[in-house]
Order: structure tokens, then C-alpha cells, then sequence
């Protein structure tokens, strides 16, 4: 493993703004304190230990990636879990190790001091290849275990190792942990939401912060972990493939007990990896296999929790703004949506809808709205009466009115309630998860629970096919908030579901609410 310096290399650094090198700077300094005290532990040897006669002896440098050292100095971290197909009964448990390993698996059990189950895993190498003057080839070693068969609405344990590391040996011990399945019939639940991550300390804030509403489970609406800071799609991005072992140890403590579902941003296209640039995300994530080709969008998946049915898209696939994989899966995604959307409207199990995916269908911050989600995924929306959609791509909090046929169908003030079979579709931009801010155009004031302002027109502009701006004055945008948040939503059935829909700053503070209802 090559220790990495201080420094930014000069072609990464061009690509960068300032806050950009900085946190570059403050988490490659944190992660070189990680690795040199690792490779002096894989190496049994610990810095500065001193002989017999007194004298110091310099350690080794760390060992190389791809060399192999004992299984009991090889500590898991990294872990993150999600759903199979049916959140009931499957679960899949994902994590990473610095070293390769033998014989991966994880140990599961009804109770802590009972992990009598043991499932094999499986390792995932990922390879990146170095390019001189900028970056050494890393190799990350990335691993998968699926669970399946499960009782619904029941409490696991779990702990996850390999050879020579036994989570139920007495000095590994505190490193098991828990899940819950989804229940058998719909019951009340809550949700969180947000998407545009990243590494740092707000980022952090946002995952402590959104584990004390309690979730059964997280979406992320893409641009995850930001190793690539252009999201481009291209070889010329700047790249630093270790960002995901900072990410991932960062994300441990709320996924794995808490189900991560992602989707696939444009700063997650990873061009390093495969044409489509989807290697990385197959390697470090397994979610559900919805009958859509996992290998060609792995971010594209749908599933099933109480009384709402969930649908991610990859909105690279559409997107005119940056049109790296422009109609990659040559509309096949389009398809299968219009299909699931259609199996779950007539589901009797399901009341509510929700869609999350990058691309903003309506927003007015920074990138705006994309021509291209509207063209091709607002008539299906409607079309099956979507219930909610949430987007990120835009670092900030906004939400619209319920939008109908492309207006504004019914305002929905904060506190309000809205049908969609009757007023439209809300639409809610939830990038506030932890990267860099954006801001609204000039004069744009924000208009939040608490700090209302008057509602005015904004101008504004979508992306066209030609990947220009086209402007545009609109009366949809109803909420604002610049400012770290993420959505709190709370599902309930019985005879009158609802789904309340909250949003939070990072301080805990609501900063906005509303109702769906159908039929109300």
C-alpha cells in the first residue's frame, strides 16, 4: 500500500475548486494517519518499538494492497447494508476489507450470544490503474453476503469476518450488530431521504442526525461519495478512488443497521471502470434485482415496504445536462419503468408511490431542471400517479407545489395536504446530504417553516437537448432552504394512509412539512 502525501497533484488540483482541495487535503490527511497505523499492525510490528538493547528500530513500510497478510490483523469496516428483492425476507450485507482475505462470511442469529448461521460471501477486487503524476494504482477488495429466507418483521444479528476474524470470538465481539426485516403487513414506518453526500463533517452531522428519526431504511439520490469531483463521466475527471474507504467507514454507523439504498448520480459514474463507468458501483454495492439488467444500471431497481412501493432510476440515462451515458440503456429503462409503475399502482398491498433518482425534474438552484427527465419520465409519472419524487443533484432544499401537466395544479403551502389523483405531483430536491452548497438565483429569497417569505415568480431555466439553457419564470417553486437537511418521511396504512412528509436541518429543526393523501 503506498502511503500518500500531503499534496494535491497539479492535474487533479485544476479540476478542483478551493473547497474542493481543501476537504481533499483534511481527509487525505486523515486517511494517511489510518493506513500507516494499519500497515504497521499488518505487519505485526508497531512504530518505534525498541530491541532488546535499547536501541529503535524503524518499521517496514505498509505492505503493498494486493500482498496478503494474516487474516486476524484484517479488521472489516465499511459496513452497509440493503435490501433484496423482498425487504421480508432478504437482506444483503455488504462491507470492505484493506487486504484480500480468505473465506469471507458473516454469522447470523435471532440473538447477540447465538450467531449459529453462517453464510459465505463474496469478494469483489476492484482495480484501479494509476496514472503518473496524479494517482498510484489502488486495489479495494469489497465484500457481499446475501441472506435470504428470513422471518418478516424480526430482529437479526449479525457479524461479518473471514479467516483468522470471527465476530463471535470474545475480543471481536463488539462488533456485532442488528437489523430488522420489513414486517408481513403494512404498518406504520419511517423513511429518510437525501442525496449529494460526500466526506466531511456535515456530511457526518446529516447520517448522526437522520439515525435518530429511527429509519427502517435510507434512500440516496445519488452523487454518494464524490471521489470523482467533475461527475463528467470521463477519463479527464479527477479521481481518488480511496474517497470510498473514507466514505464508507464515515457511513458505517447508520448502514449497517440501517438499509442504504442508493441510485446512481452523475459524480457516480466512475469511467475508470467499465465504458458505462458502473464497475465501482457494482463492486461496492449489492441492491435488488428488479427484473432490470443490474449489470447495465445498478442503480435501477424497485421494492416494496409496507404500504409503498419504491422505484430508483439512473437519470444519467436521460439527462441532457450532462450527457456522459445519454440513453445508454437505448430506452430500455424507460420501459421497464412504465411497466413497474403500472404493477405497483395495481398492487392492493400498496397505497403510496415514491420515485427517487439525481437529475432535477424541478428545481431552481444551481443545474436547474433537466429537459430530458421531463420528456421522458413526467408523462409516466403522471400517467400512474406517482405519489412523491425525490431528487438531489442540487445542494439545497426545495420543494414545489403539486405540478400538473407542467404547472402549478394546486398550491400546497407548508403544513397542507395534497392528492395527486386530484392536484399533481410534489416534487422535492433533497441535496442538502453533506457536499459543498448551492445557492437560488439572485434575489431568490429562502422561504422555510418558520421564516415564510413572500411567494413570488423565479426565473429559472431547464436543459435542453442541445445541452443549453433555456430560461424559464415559474410559480412552483413553494419551498427554499440553502442549508444542510434531508427528508423525514412517516408512512402510515389503515383506513386513511397517509405519508407525512417532513424535511430537517441539520439541527434538528423542521423546516418544512406536508401530507400526501389519496382519495382524501
Amino acid at each position: 500500500m503506498e502511503t500518500p502525501d500531503f499534496g494535491i497533484p497539479p492535474q487533479l488540483a485544476r479540476r478542483m475548486s478551493m473547497a474542493e482541495q481543501y476537504e481533499y487535503l483534511r481527509t487525505r490527511l486523515t486517511r494517511r494517519r489510518t493506513l500507516v497505523t494499519a500497515g504497521a499492525v499488518a505487519s505485526g510490528l508497531l512504530a518505534g518499538c525498541s530491541t532488546a538493547s535499547g536501541s529503535t528500530v524503524a518499521s517496514p513500510a505498509p505492505a503493498p494492497a494486493t500482498s496478503r497478510v494474516r487474516g486476524a490483523a484484517v479488521r472489516p469496516f465499511g459496513r452497509h447494508l440493503a435490501f433484496g428483492a423482498d425487504p421480508k425476507t432478504r437482506m444483503r450485507i455488504s462491507w470492505q476489507v484493506p487486504f484480500a482475505v480468505e473465506r469471507p462470511f458473516v454469522r447470523v442469529g435471532l440473538r447477540p450470544d447465538d450467531l449459529s448461521r453462517r453464510v459465505e460471501a463474496e469478494v469483489r477486487n476492484l482495480h484501479t490503474p494509476g496514472v503518473q503524476g496524479v494517482r498510484p494504482a489502488v486495489e479495494q477488495y469489497y465484500v457481499h453476503a446475501a441472506l435470504d429466507g428470513l422471518k418478516p418483521g424480526t430482529t437479526y444479528y449479525y457479524g461479518v469476518g473471514h479467516d483468522g476474524w470471527d465476530p463471535v470470538s470474545p475480543v471481536h465481539r463488539s462488533t456485532i450488530t442488528s437489523f430488522r426485516t420489513a414486517p408481513a403487513t403494512p404498518e406504520r414506518f419511517v423513511f429518510t431521504a437525501f442525496g449529494d453526500q460526500g466526506v466531511g463533517t456535515a456530511a457526518s452531522t446529516n447520517d448522526h442526525v437522520l439515525l435518530r428519526q429511527k429509519p427502517a431504511f435510507h434512500l440516496h439520490a445519488g452523487d454518494i461519495c464524490y471521489a470523482d469531483v467533475n461527475g463528467a463521466g470521463k477519463k479527464t475527471d479527477g479521481y481518488d478512488p480511496q474517497f470510498w474507504d473514507l466514505f464508507l467507514k464515515q457511513t458505517e454507523t447508520v448502514a449497517k443497521s440501517v438499509p442504504w439504498m442508493v441510485t446512481t448520480g452523475n459524480h457516480d459514474m466512475e469511467a475508470w471502470y467499465s465504458p458505462d463507468g458502473y464497475g465501482g458501483q457494482l463492486a461496492r454495492f449489492s441492491l435488488p434485482d428488479s427484473g432490470f439488467d443490474p449489470h447495465g444500471a445498478p442503480g435501477v431497481y424497485a421494492f416494496t415496504y409496507g404500504n409503498v412501493g419504491f422505484v430508483a432510476l439512473d437519470a444519467n440515462d436521460v439527462s441532457y445536462e450532462i450527457p456522459a451515458n445519454f440513453g445508454h440503456t437505448g430506452g430500455r429503462q424507460t420501459k421497464w419503468l412504465d411497466r413497474t409503475l403500472g404493477e405497483l399502482r395495481a398492487a392492493k398491498d400498496v397505497d403510496f408511490v415514491v420515485v427517487f433518482f439525481h437529475h432535477c425534474a424541478y428545481s431552481t438552484s444551481q443545474h436547474a431542471s433537466d429537459g430530458g427527465v421531463r420528456k421522458e419520465w413526467l408523462p409516466l409519472f403522471a400517467k400512474h400517479q406517482v405519489d412523491l419524487v425525490i431528487n438531489g443533484h442540487n445542494h439545497v432544499y426545495e420543494r414545489t407545489d403539486a405540478i400538473r401537466q407542467g404547472e402549478v395544479g394546486r398550491t400546497v403551502p407548508i403544513g397542507a395536504s395534497t392528492d395527486p389523483q386530484r392536484d399533481g405531483i410534489v416534487y422535492v430536491t433533497a441535496g442538502g446530504g453533506g457536499r459543498n452548497l448551492y445557492s437560488f438565483p439572485t434575489g431568490v429569497k429562502d422561504s422555510y417553516e418558520g421564516h415564510v417569505t413572500r411567494h413570488n415568480e423565479v426565473k429559472t431555466f431547464h436543459w435542453t437537448k442541445s445541452q443549453a439553457p433555456s430560461a424559464e419564470t415559474v410559480e412552483w417553486s413553494r419551498v427554499r432552504y440553502t442549508g444542510f437537511s434531508f427528508l423525514s418521511v412517516e408512512a402510515e396504512a389503515g383506513t386513511t394512509p397517509r405519508l407525512k412528509v417532513s424535511a430537517l436541518a441539520q439541527s434538528g429543526e423542521r423546516i418544512d412539512h406536508f401530507e400526501v393523501r389519496r382519495g382524501g
